[in-house]
C-alpha cells in the first residue's frame, strides 16, 4: 500500500507540473469566472456554453453552473447559450481577472414547451473529448407517449442506442449488453439501489423534480467510480428562488404535485415534490382484495453563505407496498439524503464537499406461515470534489471518496408464537471502498483535445463474522458421477474480529478519450477506460426483482474488472438541422458471476456455494440520427450488438456453466430499433410517437422429457440458447393546450397516450407444462401489456 500510495503522490506531482507549464506560457492572460442561472427561476444551469466569439475559446458550466476561461489581454465579444434559451452576446474587456454572473432567459413561457435544439453549441460537441454519453432534456421527456400516462426518464433512454430494459413489467436498464447491478445511478450524488416503482412499470425519478440527466455508456469520468457498465447522474431542481412555484399532474393511477419558491429573501430557495399512486385505492372500491401502491417524495433546499460558499441539502425517500388479499404482503423502498457545500477558492478553483446516505430496504410477509423477511443494503459516503481552471487548454479535476457499506442480506422474523418459522439472521457484512483519482481535459492543438485521468480504488471486506472453511479450500465442487455442481465441504471456521481485513483489494483505473476535429461539422472520438465493481447484485432470474441481495467482494467473491474501447464518427448536417453519431465497441469484464443450476440465493449465508467466477464480452455498433429543429423533430436509433458470457469451472472443476463455451446473457438485443418523434402542428396541438423494435430476450427452453416413476421430466437446452419472439409495439400521445392569455400564471395541459397502440401481445415469458386432459405438452406465452390508453391532465401555476 505505501508503494502504491508513493505511485499516486507521484502520478498527482505529475499533473501539477504538466498544468503549470501550461499556464505558464502568458504573461498577460485573465481568467473570467462566474456562475449561469435561469432568469425566471434562479436555477443554475449545467452544460451552459460561454464562448469568446471569433475564437476557440470556450467552456461548459459545471453540476452547479460554475464556468472560468482565461484568454489574452484584449477586447471580446462573450456568447452564452443553452438550449431552449436565449443566446446573451455581451463585450467585454478583459485587462484583470474578472467575476461576472449571468441569467439567461426561456425561449418561450408555455407549460414545458421546449424546442428542442442541439444539446449545445456544435463547436462545443465535436470538440469535446466526451464519449458514449447521452444527456436528455426533460422537456424532450415529457414529449415522449409512456406506460399509463406517467413521464418516465429511464423509459426515454431506452429509447437511445446501447440502452434496454429486460422486457415488460421489469424494473432497471442494461446498458451494451451489462447487467442492472453494473450501472451506478445516482441522485444528487446519493446511490439508487432499485430505480423501479411497481415493479417496473414507473421509475422513481419524479421528472417534475429532475433538472438534469446524463448517462456515461463508456469512457466513465475518472471522478465515478464503483461500476462497470455505465453512470446515471440525475441531478434534482434546486427550486425556484425568484417566486413560488407550482407545477403537478392528475393522471389515471397517479398524481404528483412540485412546490418551489424562495428562503431567506432570495438568497436560498426550497423545493418539495411528491407522487402518489392510487391503484389501492381503486382496487379496494373494485372489491378486490389485492392492492399495490407507491409514493415518493423529493426534497430540497440550498442557502447562499456569500458569493462564494453555498450550502445544499436534498433528499429522496419512496417505497411500494404489494398485497396479495391477506396472505402476502411486501414493501420495498430507497432513502437518501445529502449535504453538500460548494466553495469557489478564487476564479480558478471549485470544490464540492458532500456528506451521503443512502439505504434500499425490502420487507416480506407470509401471513399463513407467520413471519416475516427483512433484508436491506446501507452505504455512508464522504466525498470532496475539486477542479481547477488552469488555462484555456488545460483544466484539472481532482478528490477522493470513502464509503462504507452495511449489508443486511436477510433476517427471518416470527411474527406469533405459534409461527413454525425459526427465527434466523444472517450474517451482517461490512466493507469500506476508497477513492482517489485526477482526471485532465487538455487542448493538445488546434484539432486535438484529450481527457486523461487515472482512479485508484480500494476495497475491503471488514470483520467481525466467522466465515467458513472449506476442504481444498473449494465452495463449490464438481460431481463428476453426476454431472453436476454441488456444495463444497465445511471443514471449519475463521472468526474475524470487527477490526480485521476479511479481504483487501486495490485497482488502478485509468482513462482516456480523444477527440479530433476534421471540420467545422465532423470530428473522431476514441476512448478507453478501465473500471473496477466491489459488489455484486444476486440474482438467479431473467431480471432483477426487489427480493434480490447485495453483497461484497471477499475471499471467494472477486472483485468485477472491466476495459471498454470505443471509436466514433460524429457530423452535422445542414447548418447543425441534422446530425449524426456513430460508435462501435467492445467490453469485456473479468470475474462476472453466475449460477449454478439449482442454485439459492434467499436465505443463503454461504453465497460462494452457489456461484462460479467468469468472464463477459460485448461489442456491437450503435448509430443515431437526430433533426434537431423545427416542427417535427426526433431521432432513429440503431444498435447491433452482440453480449455473451462464459463461466468455466476453474478450481470447482468440471467444465462450467455451457461447458464453458461463450453463451448469450440475459441482456443480450441482436438488433434493437428505436424511432422517437414529436410534431408541433400550432400552439395548441402537438403529437408524439414511439416505435420500438428488438431481438428477443435470450432464454432456456426444455429439449426433451424423460420418465420416473411415472412422472414425466422436461430436460433443458443449453443455458440461454433459445430465444423470446421479437418484441415491438408502437406508442402514441396527443398533447392539447387550451387557450389561454400569456400574462396569466396558470397554466394546463391535456396528455392522451396510447401505448402499444396496436395491442401487440409481447411475450414476457414462454412456460411449457403438460395438458392434464390430453396429455400433450404445450407451450404458455405471458403477456403484461397489450394496449394501453392514458389521459392526465398537466398544470403548472
Amino acid at each position: 500500500m505505501q508503494k502504491q500510495s508513493k505511485i499516486l503522490k507521484l502520478l498527482a506531482l505529475g499533473f501539477w507540473l504538466l498544468a503549470f507549464s501550461f499556464s505558464s506560457y502568458g504573461q498577460k492572460d485573465y481568467t473570467l469566472s462566474g456562475t449561469i442561472t435561469d432568469k425566471s427561476n434562479g436555477e443554475t444551469l449545467f452544460g451552459a456554453s460561454i464562448f469568446l466569439q471569433g475564437t476557440t475559446i470556450g467552456v461548459i458550466t459545471n453540476e452547479y453552473g460554475f464556468y472560468s476561461l482565461t484568454a489574452p489581454e484584449g477586447s471580446y465579444t462573450l456568447n452564452i447559450s443553452y438550449l431552449g434559451f436565449d443566446e446573451i452576446s455581451q463585450a467585454i474587456t478583459l485587462n484583470q481577472n474578472q467575476k461576472l454572473d449571468f441569467e439567461i432567459s426561456e425561449f418561450s413561457t408555455t407549460l414545458e414547451e421546449v424546442v428542442v435544439t442541439a444539446e449545445e453549441p456544435e463547436r462545443a460537441l465535436l470538440r469535446k473529448p466526451e464519449m458514449s454519453v447521452a444527456k436528455m432534456n426533460i422537456g424532450t421527456v415529457k414529449q415522449m407517449p409512456v406506460v399509463l400516462g406517467e413521464v418516465d426518464i429511464l423509459k426515454s433512454l431506452q429509447m437511445l442506442p446501447g440502452v434496454t430494459n429486460n422486457g415488460e413489467g421489469t424494473g432497471g436498464f442494461h446498458v451494451r449488453g451489462g447487467a442492472g447491478d453494473q450501472n451506478l445511478v445516482l441522485l444528487d450524488e446519493a446511490i439508487i439501489y432499485n430505480t423501479s416503482h411497481m415493479f417496473g412499470f414507473f421509475s422513481v425519478f419524479n421528472a417534475d423534480a429532475i433538472k438534469d440527466v446524463k448517462l456515461y455508456k463508456g469512457g466513465i469520468p475518472a471522478r465515478f467510480g464503483g461500476r462497470v457498465s455505465s453512470v446515471l447522474d440525475v441531478r434534482q431542481k434546486d427550486g425556484n428562488n425568484k417566486r413560488f412555484e407550482a407545477t403537478g399532474g392528475i393522471g389515471i393511477i397517479s398524481s404528483r404535485l412540485a412546490l418551489e419558491g424562495p428562503l431567506f429573501k432570495e438568497k436560498g430557495s426550497f423545493l418539495i415534490a411528491g407522487r402518489r399512486s392510487y391503484a389501492d385505492l381503486l382496487l379496494k372500491a373494485a372489491g378486490e382484495d389485492n392492492s399495490v401502491s407507491f409514493y415518493d417524495l423529493n426534497l430540497k433546499t440550498n442557502y447562499n453563505i456569500n458569493a462564494n460558499n453555498k450550502l445544499y441539502l436534498s433528499g429522496y425517500f419512496g417505497r411500494d407496498a404489494f398485497e396479495l388479499g391477506d396472505n402476502f404482503s411486501s414493501s420495498y423502498g430507497n432513502s437518501t439524503g445529502n449535504l453538500r457545500w460548494n466553495h469557489i477558492f478564487n476564479e480558478k478553483l471549485f470544490s464540492n464537499l458532500s456528506a451521503v446516505v443512502s439505504k434500499y430496504d425490502y420487507d416480506l410477509g407470509i401471513t399463513a406461515a407467520e413471519f416475516d423477511w427483512i433484508s436491506s443494503i446501507s452505504n455512508y459516503n464522504l466525498k470532496y470534489d475539486l477542479k481547477y481552471y488552469f488555462s484555456n487548454n488545460f483544466k484539472l479535476d481532482f478528490g477522493a471518496s470513502g464509503i462504507y457499506y452495511d449489508f443486511n442480506p436477510g433476517q427471518i422474523i416470527p411474527t406469533s408464537d405459534t409461527s413454525e418459522v425459526n427465527p434466523l439472521l444472517l450474517d451482517s457484512k461490512k466493507a469500506f471502498e476508497s477513492g482517489v483519482y485526477v482526471n485532465a481535459e487538455h487542448k493538445l492543438s488546434e484539432n486535438l483535445t484529450a481527457q486523461y485521468g487515472l482512479r485508484y480504488s480500494g476495497f475491503s471486506r471488514l470483520g467481525g463474522q466467522a466465515m467458513v472453511d472449506y476442504a481444498n479450500d473449494q465452495p463449490v465442487v464438481y460431481n463428476s458421477a453426476l454431472g453436476i455442481y454441488e456444495r463444497g465441504t465445511a471443514v471449519g471456521e475463521t472468526n474475524y474480529e470487527k477490526g480485521d481485513a476479511i479481504k483487501t483489494f486495490g485497482n488502478f483505473e485509468p482513462r482516456v478519450s480523444l477527440a479530433y476535429t476534421l471540420n467545422e461539422n465532423s470530428s473522431l472520438k476514441l476512448g478507453f477506460s478501465r473500471a473496477a465493481q466491489y459488489i455484486h447484485l444476486l440474482s438467479n432470474t431473467s431480471s432483477a426483482t426487489p427480493l434480490d441481495v447485495w453483497t461484497p467482494s471477499g475471499e471467494y467473491v472477486k472483485p468485477q474488472l472491466s476495459n471498454q474501447y470505443a471509436f466514433g464518427y460524429f457530423r452535422n448536417f445542414k447548418d447543425q438541422v441534422y446530425s449524426m453519431e456513430a460508435e462501435v465497441y467492445y467490453k469485456n469484464t473479468d470475474n462476472r458471476i453466475d449460477y449454478i443450476d439449482g442454485s439459492e440465493l434467499i436465505g443463503q449465508n454461504t453465497i460462494e456455494t452457489e456461484i462460479l467466477n467468469g468472464e463477459s464480452r460485448a461489442y456491437g455498433l450503435e448509430l443515431l440520427l437526430r433533426k434537431n429543429e423545427g416542427d417535427f423533430t426526433g431521432w432513429i436509433a440503431y444498435t447491433l450488438s452482440k453480449s455473451e458470457q462464459r463461466t468455466p469451472g476453474g478450481n470447482a472443476g468440471g467444465l462450467g456453466i455451457n461447458d464453458g463455451a461463450w453463451y448469450n446473457t440475459p441482456y443480450d438485443r441482436t438488433h434493437d430499433i428505436s424511432i422517437s418523434g414529436a410534431y408541433k402542428l400550432n400552439d395548441k396541438w402537438s403529437f408524439g410517437t414511439n416505435l420500438v423494435f428488438q431481438t428477443g430476450r435470450p432464454v432456456t427452453y426444455p429439449n426433451g422429457q424423460y420418465e420416473y416413476e411415472g412422472l414425466s421430466i422436461a430436460s433443458y437446452a443449453l443455458r440461454n440458447s433459445d430465444r423470446l419472439p421479437a418484441y415491438h409495439r408502437l406508442d402514441l400521445s396527443v398533447n392539447y393546450k387550451p387557450n389561454r392569455k400569456p400574462e396569466k400564471r396558470f397554466k394546463g395541459e391535456w396528455v392522451l397516450g396510447i401505448y402499444n397502440a396496436y395491442n401487440r401481445k409481447n411475450a414476457a415469458s414462454i412456460s411449457f407444462g403438460q395438458n392434464i386432459e390430453s396429455g400433450a405438452n404445450e407451450a404458455t406465452r405471458t403477456a403484461i401489456f397489450g394496449i394501453v390508453p392514458s389521459l392526465t391532465y398537466n398544470f403548472k401555476f
